[in-house]
């Protein structure tokens, strides 16, 4: 055990990146200038977006800003993805949602929230959940306030915060693949090599 936590803090201290599976998740986390980014490939797509779960700690001495449009990701084919900002993500909810869309993205979330439990969120899903959830009425309504709970929003954390949340890449549909996703955050450039969803699961609409 002593072995296992060494070799993670030497690797946090390099900027490596450690992976681990967690609930059929495959997770990537690197730490570079005292950030400490995580994250996995969630296996549904909906409303033609991809989506990745994303934990962000600050354990640095100063505030950074983080925001979804500050992913990238470029696959080894050549497809190029941006992720989309947070407020054009709910607002494409609120135009197009429906129940499903709602009910498949809380539970596809909430399944990988046991991978994060070592980056416990001060401002996360769970906060942002509870405030918005007891205000859904209608279907569109729920499906965007859904998508306003999970989405990741632009935030700026403090020494000693974090964060969580679900970044949309408009995808058409498809399930990123293998290549490099790619985060400009907190004064330097996070690099991950990923190979996609660890087990196939067929593309929700």
């Amino acid at each position: 055990m002593l072995c296992l936590v060494a070799a993670f803090l030497l690797a946090a201290a390099f900027g490596q990146v450690i992976e681990f599976e967690s609930n059929g998740l495959r997770y990537l986390t690197q730490t570079r200038n005292g950030v400490t980014i995580m994250f996995a490939h969630l296996p549904v797509t909906v409303r033609d977006y991809s989506v990745i779960q994303v934990a962000v700690s600050n354990g640095s001495k100063q505030t950074w800003i983080m925001r979804p449009e500050d992913f990238e990701f470029m696959a080894r084919d050549g497809d190029h993805y941006r992720a989309t900002p947070a407020r054009q993500v709910v607002e494409r909810f609120i135009s197009r949602g429906g129940r499903d869309d709602a009910i498949k993205l809380i539970s596809t979330y909430e399944m990988g929230l046991y991978g994060f439990n070592r980056l416990k969120a001060t401002n996360g899903y769970e906060a942002r959940r509870q405030a918005i959830m007891a205000e859904m009425t209608s279907t569109k309504i729920k499906a965007a306030a859904a998508a306003s709970a999970i989405v990741f929003v632009a935030v700026k954390l403090k020494p000693g915060e974090s964060t969580d949340g679900a970044v949309f890449f408009s995808s058409k549909g498809r399930q990123l693949s293998a290549g490099t996703v790619a985060v400009a955050a907190a004064g330097t450039v996070f690099n991950f090599e990923t190979e996609g969803i660890v087990r196939d699961t067929p593309a929700g609409r």
